[in-house]
């Protein structure tokens, strides 16, 4: 086997990285493969300054991408092995990824890959997750520790939760710079960026789902019907506020949002409710720990002869990467 993966495994892995969520679909990462190693770099131009201030969603979004990758080399037959922030003097260089052949590639590996083109966002309304007992004690075993603490909230923590996100949206309604951010990337028609329609939900769904970030509503006949109320698990991911942290954490919510794709699951990561202090500090008294919460995710069950909605768009490959010139050109 070669001490390197193809060009076309570089391309494909790449492309399924892209498929990472990121706060409102800006798509925050560029990769540059210099013939050795993947090269993973922030674009701050996409970086949204009055939801995300400092940067941390961004690197969150980043590190999605870089799990999403991992997930991708392995099922092709690769080890990864990560440099945090390579170049001292380079704070947009976020991560160097050299390989190694795998001995061996699982089923589980593959699976994981094969849910990266399945999974999305879904902010409507979920049945309680199906055997979640059976799934819950898995969680702290496919996620490292070291990238993120998990805790699954009770039931009974429902109600602080739904106040911490009427909180944030009641602040945030007289944030102008919030809102005018929040339409400019959840109302354009832009292709391959933003949160397109479909993705959205409309009020009488939104009042449905008592914890989900206010989006501009669309119209049109109500979804999930009968489903009177979300009863997803709420599940957050904590951990220190450093950038090394931050990228650590959305590669263990990439794990976990590709885990619960292969279990079934409908999943909808949330960070409306750690984006203020007054409502993060409300999160963080409800999952009982000394580390900061920094995104929850949603996790249920929905009718099984639901048709899956079209994908998000996301911006070409072309966009997201780049070869050095000694390499093959990306091919669309």
């Amino acid at each position: 086997m070669s001490p390197l993966p193809s060009g076309d495994t570089i391309e494909q892995a790449v492309r399924l990285s892209g498929r990472a969520p990121s706060l409102h679909n800006s798509q925050p990462w560029r990769w540059v493969f210099d013939g050795a190693a993947l090269h993973l770099y922030s674009v701050r131009e996409r970086m949204l300054p009055a939801t995300d201030a400092s940067g941390r969603q961004l690197l969150i979004s980043c590190g999605l991408a870089l799990g999403h990758l991992r997930a991708a080399l392995a099922a092709a037959g690769w080890q990864t092995r990560v440099a945090y922030f390579p170049n001292p003097t380079r704070h947009e260089h976020l991560a160097t990824v050299t390989f190694e052949p795998a001995r061996i590639v699982t089923d589980a590996d593959r699976d994981r890959a094969a849910a990266i083109e399945v999974r999305y966002t879904d902010r409507l309304p979920f049945s309680a997750p199906n055997d979640w007992r059976d799934f819950e004690p898995v969680l702290p075993v496919v996620v490292d520790p070291r990238d993120a603490v998990i805790t699954v909230l009770p039931p009974e923590a429902r109600s602080e939760l739904a106040q911490a996100s009427r909180l944030t949206a009641a602040v945030r309604r007289y944030d102008s710079s919030y809102q005018a951010e929040l339409q400019w990337w959840a109302g354009h028609s832009l292709a391959a960026e933003g949160i397109p329609p479909d993705a959205r939900i409309s009020t009488e769904e939104r009042e449905r789902v008592e914890v989900g970030r206010v989006l501009p509503a669309v119209g049109g006949e109500s979804r999930r019907t009968e489903i009177d109320e979300d009863r997803s698990v709420v599940v957050v991911l904590s951990g220190d506020d450093s950038a090394v942290e931050f990228l650590r954490c959305g590669e263990a919510l990439s794990t976990l949002l590709l885990e619960c794709t292969v279990a079934g699951y409908h999943t909808c990561p949330l960070t409306h409710v750690t984006e203020l202090p007054r409502s993060r500090a409300m999160i963080r008294a409800l999952t009982g720990r000394g580390e900061q919460p920094q995104v929850l995710v949603r996790i249920g069950s929905v009718p099984v002869a639901e048709r899956r909605r079209p994908r998000t768009p996301r911006l070409p490959l072309t966009q997201i990467l780049t070869l050095a010139a000694s390499t093959t050109a990306v091919s669309e």
